[in-house]
């Protein structure tokens, strides 16, 4: 049977949702190890990684976005102009 982790998330500044995941022994005793170190609640930690985790999912969403943008022959707009 899976070792099951309780993350909390931030609904709202005063209420934080719970949610439930199951990880591995290995990524458990990664998280414990962590916020350890940086003497915080392994709950906190876990938010605090899986945050940046979907800002870093959204920079690649952006990328992509971008690259699609930046090809050859691809109308240029200024700054200026686009900040109108």
């Amino acid at each position: 049977m899976g070792d099951t982790l309780l993350i909390h998330l931030n609904n709202m500044t005063t209420i934080k949702k719970r949610i439930n995941i199951s990880v591995s022994k290995e990524l458990d005793e990664t998280l414990e190890r962590l916020a350890k170190r940086d003497q915080m609640p392994q709950a906190t930690k876990a938010e605090h990684l899986l945050r940046l985790a979907l800002e870093l999912e959204e920079d690649e969403v952006l990328n992509d976005i971008a690259s699609v943008r930046d090809r050859k022959g691809s109308k240029i707009v200024s700054h200026a102009s686009a900040w109108r």
